[in-house]
């Protein structure tokens, strides 16, 4: 699989100066982890599951959750878990061949993973791993010892997605503890978690609060202060990090608008006015905007709920052209002693020395997302997305 390779490819010849990488569910967990891009859930009790993946290849996805957790009712999990059993028999035998996006299972229970990993039996092979719910110490242990066991009885690499949603995490008195309790769990399993994930409807939830579609994550203070608290213990780019996705994007059409559009007109041509009008109807431009929020503050990929959310996130992860000049003269060998050089562009400083690490991210996410020609922006790659 590939991002974008849902577009034909004298279009993509025009789009990038880079293309994206091949990459497979076997890859190096290096490049898994960069490529999750927007990862799509969709609950377990879907009953034409294996369609919906199938479609969703097709239209770009390239990593998909199915859900047992918070999307399906107490209830309905026993059914759940045999629908999810029964689709992915479904699609190891429609799809032998066929490259599927990364699947994941987010259970509830530890107790979960190694018994699903047994019914799924030889369709176990379509299985990336699983996304683990409100993740601490206390609790997180037995849900990576779990999938330990299911992935030496299934002789299959699985991964681990903790998703960080506690309010143990939240509140001020127990976060910092709760944070290095995390860091231990993760680190003693480092080689099985491909990602942290963040999980702020549950953030939000803790003091009732639900953010606007006209306003970002970033907005809401608290949500945001934990975002930088765990960014800081556990993304750091000194080796020790891992990487962290951003939060879900709740809403998929704006019913009323208190403020204006945040999308402004400048980036599009007046032929492409009418996909900025879209977009904005849509309620896409808060979320082009949390998805450049997220990068601003280390964030990498997103939890989609909708499949309208996918292309954004993908088109804004794409490196630009300028970017990659920069990254690529900040890593140049002879400069491995350090000092600044004015960038291709004549626009700005390059520091060797602190701007190493995000040239390394930079060309991290060039392998995978690609870099764009000199004169294409995130506006062609949505309408060339949009138009297949």
């Amino acid at each position: 699989m590939r991002h974008f390779g849902q577009i034909a490819p004298e279009v993509r010849e025009r789009l990038f100066f880079q293309e994206p990488c091949h990459f497979t569910a076997d890859s190096s967990p290096r490049v898994l982890a960069a490529a999750l891009g927007a990862t799509l859930y969709s609950p377990a009790t879907r009953q034409k599951l294996a369609d919906d993946v199938v479609k969703q290849t097709g239209q770009g996805v390239v990593s998909m959750v199915v859900c047992l957790e918070d999307s399906i009712g107490d209830a309905d999990v026993a059914e759940a878990e045999e629908n999810l059993v029964r689709q992915f028999g479904i699609l190891a035998e429609r799809c032998p061949e066929t490259e599927l996006p990364l699947l994941f299972i987010r259970v509830r229970a530890p107790e979960q993973i190694p018994d699903l990993v047994r019914r799924l039996g030889a369709s176990v092979r379509l299985l990336s791993g699983f996304v683990l719910p409100k993740f601490t110490e206390e609790r997180g242990i037995p849900f990576l010892e779990a999938l330990t066991e299911a992935e030496g009885a299934s002789e299959r690499r699985l991964f681990a997605m903790p998703v960080l949603e506690s309010p143990e995490l939240l509140y001020r008195e127990s976060r910092v503890e709760t944070l290095a309790g995390i860091f231990r769990a993760v680190d003693k399993y480092r080689d099985r978690v491909l990602a942290l994930r963040l999980g702020v409807t549950d953030f939000c939830s803790v003091y009732g609060l639900r953010r606007a579609p006209d306003m970002t994550a970033y907005d809401v203070q608290i949500v945001a202060s934990v975002i930088a608290d765990v960014v800081n213990v556990l993304g750091r780019a000194d080796g020790t990090g891992f990487t962290v996705t951003g939060p879900v994007w709740e809403y998929f059409r704006v019913q009323e608008r208190m403020f204006k559009p945040q999308l402004r007109s400048s980036p599009f041509s007046p032929e492409a006015q009418g996909l900025r009008a879209a977009l904005i109807e849509h309620d896409m431009d808060g979320l082009l905007r949390e998805i450049s929020l997220d990068r601003a503050n280390g964030l990498q990929g997103k939890t989609c709920i909708h499949p309208s959310h996918v292309l954004p996130v993908h088109a804004l992860s794409v490196v630009s052209h300028e970017e990659f000049s920069d990254a690529q003269d900040i890593l140049r060998p002879e400069l491995g002693g350090g000092g600044v050089l004015r960038s291709a562009y004549t626009n700005k400083m390059n520091e060797v020395k602190p701007h190493r690490a995000w040239a390394e991210r930079t060309l991290q996410r060039a392998e995978v997302f690609g870099v764009t020609n000199e004169d294409i922006g995130f506006v062609e790659l949505l309408a060339a997305g949009i138009s297949g």
